[in-house]
């Protein structure tokens, strides 16, 4: 539950951050994008006025033919005043359109001031914007040209709908609607499953620590029981009883420390703080050393202990001697229990360039292969009905730690007519 709560807070607050810079991003360039329209489209508008008075100024006589080409296909609304007078091609007009026209003039006149032309003038021409709420409420662009002519002054005005572009503005904003929703629903995915990658680890590692705290309090339980149960008939035995109860007491207070060593062993190792200490370590020595300690063991229980060796010198290679000692002594302990009497244990060590293997090798009960991945959980034991007192499931855990330290590996297999095989792999350099 505490998990869920967090996933659901980190990820609302990942895709919260991104959504808002990607509005952000999103607003911006649409503000720069529909301000470069507005511009591009006036001064298109303003090119066209100046080609439009630079063909009026040519013209002699104003024709009805020249005044719809002009017009281009209904994309210019043209007004035209001779003398004050409207022009009679103003009748064409619609009484919308009319009172589009008035609307304008009036803002022209009250917007900008006429000035009398002096005779170095035949013609300018003013551009403006105006919205004309009566008239669909659309924005136009207007030009007012006014031609100083023999026969007296003569104006014309001519609007430009801004239609067009309002609806590419619109259509160009419905589009980045559009995408922002998608990469809005996009950012949120990802961001919960970004977010719940994330947090797997953190789980998995919480899950295993509520386990290995259980584990451990369990197998604490056992010896510390024993203890209690011992203390309290120690109280009431006689002399001669006393002794065994010191012992079963000795007993399991050495196994409660060995348990406590190892599971502070293995906190070091999740804390990073495992000190390795490398140096030049010849192995085969080391192995012979390990084979010459656990011999007599073997023979205990009638287990024939074996140890191959190459035939060449072993070239030393960089390792902490007392660790991978410790790792041999796991590896032979767990094959010597689990290796019934009569048994056979192999202790080998080959070479390559860059690479060097230790092999330990029993033809015991096996692990069955849906085991063989767990085994080396903290406190897993493949077989609980098989397992010894003396184990509590840490001791491939720690070789494990041990290995990833010298980042070498150590994998786990069937020894072919059964038994299993564990093969350390150390890099040389």
């Amino acid at each position: 539950m505490m998990f869920q709560k967090v996933h659901l807070r980190l990820a609302a607050l990942c895709a919260g951050i991104t959504i808002v810079i990607l509005l952000a991003m999103s607003l911006g360039y649409l503000y720069i994008s529909e301000q470069g329209l507005r511009r591009s489209h006036y001064v298109s508008f303003q090119n066209d006025m100046n080609t439009v008075i630079n063909n009026l100024d040519q013209q002699t006589i104003i024709t009805h033919e020249w005044l719809t080409l002009m017009e281009d296909n209904g994309k210019y609304l043209i007004n035209i005043i001779d003398n004050g007078t409207p022009f009679l091609y103003n009748d064409r007009s619609t009484p919308e359109q009319k009172q589009l026209f008035e609307t304008a003039w009036n803002i022209y006149e009250q917007t900008f001031e006429i000035q009398n032309l002096s005779a170095a003038f035949v013609t300018y021409h003013m551009e403006f914007l105006f919205s004309s709420k009566g008239y669909g409420g659309n924005d136009y662009y207007a030009c007012v040209a006014t031609s100083e002519r023999s026969n007296g002054t003569f104006q014309v005005m001519l609007l430009c709908s801004m239609e067009p572009l309002l609806h590419q503005i619109k259509t160009q904003r419905l589009l980045f609607f559009a995408l922002d929703v998608l990469a809005i629903v996009a950012l949120t995915l990802f961001s919960w499953h970004f977010t719940r990658r994330i947090l797997r680890p953190l789980e998995e590692n919480q899950r295993q620590q509520n386990q290995f705290i259980a584990a451990a309090s369990h197998e604490l339980r056992t010896p510390l029981a024993v203890i209690l149960s011992c203390t309290s008939a120690l109280i009431r035995a006689s002399e001669k009883e006393r002794p065994h109860f010191l012992e079963s007491i000795q007993s399991e207070g050495m196994r409660m420390s060995r348990l406590i060593d190892d599971m502070l062993l293995l906190t070091k190792a999740g804390s990073f703080r495992w000190s390795i200490r490398k140096e030049p370590t010849e192995l085969d020595t080391l192995l012979l050393n390990t084979f010459e300690a656990f011999e007599p063991i073997a023979s205990e229980k009638s287990i024939r202990l074996l140890i191959e060796l190459p035939e060449d010198a072993v070239p030393p290679i960089l390792c902490d001697e007392e660790r991978v000692r410790q790792v041999l002594s796991i590896l032979l302990h767990n094959a010597i229990s689990y290796t019934p009497k009569g048994g056979r244990i192999r202790l080998s060590l080959t070479f390559e360039d860059k690479y060097t293997r230790i092999l330990v090798s029993d033809n015991g009960i096996g692990i069955p292969d849906a085991e063989k991945e767990r085994i080396f959980e903290r406190f897993y034991r493949a077989d609980q009905s098989r397992s010894e007192k003396g184990h509590f499931g840490l001791g491939l855990s720690i070789a494990s730690e041990i290995i990833s330290a010298h980042n070498g590996q150590l994998l786990v297999s069937d020894t072919p007519g059964g038994g299993s095989t564990f093969t350390v792999i150390l890099q040389r350099k």
